[in-house]
This record gives structure tokens, sequence and C-alpha cells, in this order.
């Protein structure tokens, strides 16, 4: 069975539950849809989710990760191709489109591809044909496309590097996933479910729960890695615990990494620049406004966007730091990092 439709969706919060209301409408119907979230927020298991509640449920559903492949091998891999259209190609290939025929085609990194593969994907949305590299027959395809991105598409396709016609196609629906951080009710019942699966593969036939400290940690961290970071803290917490059947766990390691003996990259310490005032008259409150957004976006960068760092960094609390982002509209910016997801 499909690895996608083997995995569970969890979580009961106000704003998960519309997700998943949202995709049981836009499933019905035969249209392209994009799935739009932060790394790790699930949109792999979202796109599953519409293709076997579709009416297509029965047939392939195909996956490809866009950004895995150079643009040529993409394209062969999209469309296929004939024998001797390149060296090495000693036979026909039949590309993820043909195998997804009649079924669902998942794009996962969509925002990776280049202008000709996405003028190809194009066409097969308008017309439903394909060609095969190095082949002159026109292929007739039946594929429903869900395209995936953590990028800003509208704004790429502003600045010319993603096709606005293939944008509005794609994006008869889109689907915004919630990062972890704006579905606080679902943390622990996710935490829970994760804990238990890695008892069970410990060979441990209970789980013997989370401390109110443990708890407290995990709901007020800022899951820069969403549900696959959560997924990857309560395993190795569980994997570390001595007795997660019998006594509940406390200790919580976010960082992996963490060591007295961990190698340090020596960075230059960048001073904070003097605060340039204008040589003409200006909007005092505005200025000052800048000022902060600068500030605030230096101290991300110099804490590798990691949230409850920069608010140590600052002198702030975590919950005042977040205050500043909603107020400045920089909660996107904070969201990613640069650790492994």
């Amino acid at each position: 069975m499909d690895n996608a439709r083997e995995q569970q969706l969890i979580g009961e919060s106000r704003v998960f539950l519309d997700v998943l209301d949202h995709v049981s409408r836009v499933a019905q119907l035969n249209r392209p849809v994009l799935v739009i979230g932060e790394r790790g927020t699930g949109k792999e298991l979202i796109a599953a989710r519409i293709h076997y509640l579709s009416p297509r449920w029965d047939r392939p559903f195909v996956k490809l990760n866009c950004a895995a492949l150079a643009e040529s091998l993409l394209e062969t891999e999209l469309f296929g191709h004939e024998a001797g259209s390149f060296t090495g190609a000693n036979r026909r290939r039949l590309g993820r489109f043909e195998l997804a025929h009649q079924g669902s085609l998942f794009l996962d990194e969509l925002a990776s591809t280049s202008g000709r593969v996405q003028e190809k994907i194009l066409r097969v949305i308008e017309y439903g044909e394909l060609e095969r590299v190095g082949g002159t027959e026109t292929i007739e395809t039946d594929v429903r496309i869900i395209g995936a991105t953590n990028e800003d598409l509208p704004a790429l396709a502003e600045a010319g590097r993603f096709r606005a016609d293939l944008l509005d196609r794609l994006a008869f629906d889109v689907i915004t996933l919630p990062p972890l951080r704006e579905r606080q009710d679902d943390i622990l019942p996710m935490a829970e479910h994760f804990a238990v699966k890695m008892c069970g593969e410990l060979g441990l036939e209970v789980f013997a729960g989370f401390t109110d400290q443990a708890v407290t940690r995990l709901v007020d961290h800022p899951w820069p890695g969403n549900v696959r970071e959560l997924k990857n803290v309560v395993e190795r917490a569980v994997y570390s615990s001595e007795e997660a059947d019998q006594e509940p766990i406390d200790a919580i390691d976010f960082d992996p990494f963490e060591s007295p003996w961990r190698p340090k990259t020596s960075r230059p310490e960048t001073p904070p620049p003097a605060v340039a005032t204008p040589d003409r008259p200006y909007d005092f409150k505005e200025h000052v406004q800048q000022v902060e957004i600068d500030l605030l976006n230096q101290a991300l960068e110099q804490c590798r966007f990691n949230q409850k760092k920069t608010a140590e960094y600052l002198s702030l609390t975590y919950h005042q730091l977040r205050g500043y982002l909603r107020k400045y509209d920089l909660t996107e910016a904070a969201s990613t990092t640069d650790d492994s997801a």
C-alpha cells in the first residue's frame, strides 16, 4: 500500500479541521489543486487525501519531487523518452504523466521547475497531450495534477520566475496548510501518537506519557520544522529514555547536535549598524518602525531563524518576540531554519 496512504493526518484544532473540509470539497472535482505550506506541514499527506477521496481513488497516485532532479532528467521523468533519444536511452521509457493516466500526479517542489518544463506541463493541462523526449507521437493522457510548494508562487510569477499562465491553471483551488505553531491543540495528540508508534518499534507494550514539564516544552516550542520536526523530537525522546513504558518522559531534546565537543564554525561577529538619520524631514514613527524591522531581520539571520534563540539574543521573552513578528508581518520569514528536516 502507498506509504502516504498508510500515514495518518492527526488533529482536531479548528484550523486543521477547516483544511480537511476544504480537501473533502475539492477532492470531488477533476481540477488541478495547489497545496501550499511550510516544510514539514504534511503537503504530501494532503495530496494523497485529495486523491483517495476523489473518483480516481482506485487509479494510480504517482509522486515526483521536482527539486530532486536536474532539468534534463526531470523532463524525461515527467514525459518519458524514446529509445535513442540521448546517450544511454536504450529503450522507450514511460514518464510519470503516462504512469498516472486516469489517476493523480503529485508534483512536489513545483517552484523549482524550469520554464521549459513549466511550458510542457501547461500543455498537458490545457490539451491533455504530451510528447516523449526524442519522440514525435502525440500521446493523450488524463491526469489530475496536485502541485505543492513552500514558495510564494504569485511573487515568483510577478518576478518572471514562474509562468503566470501555468499558475492560473494550477490554482483552480489553493489549500494552504497552517504551520504547527498555529495548531497548538494538535501538538500533544500528535506527540503521543508518534511516541506510541516508537514504543511499538522498540518492543515496548505501553507508553507512560509525558511529564507536565515536557508537555509545556512541546507546546511552547515554535516548531520551525513543523510535524516532521515534532516526529523526530518525540521519537528521539522515546528512544533515549530507558523506561518510556514505565516512567513519563521528562527530557525533550530539540537539538541533537548540542554537545560541549561540537565543532564550532568561526563566524565573524557582525556589529550592529549605526542608525542612519535622514538628512531631510521625515516621518519619525515610520523611521523607528523600519529600524525595528531591520534589527529583527538581522537578529533572526544571526540566530539562523530560530525564534527561541532570537528572543534570547534580543533579551525578549518568546511571546514578546512573537508579538513583534506579528506586528511587522515577519512570522513567515521567521518560520524558516537551516536545520535539516
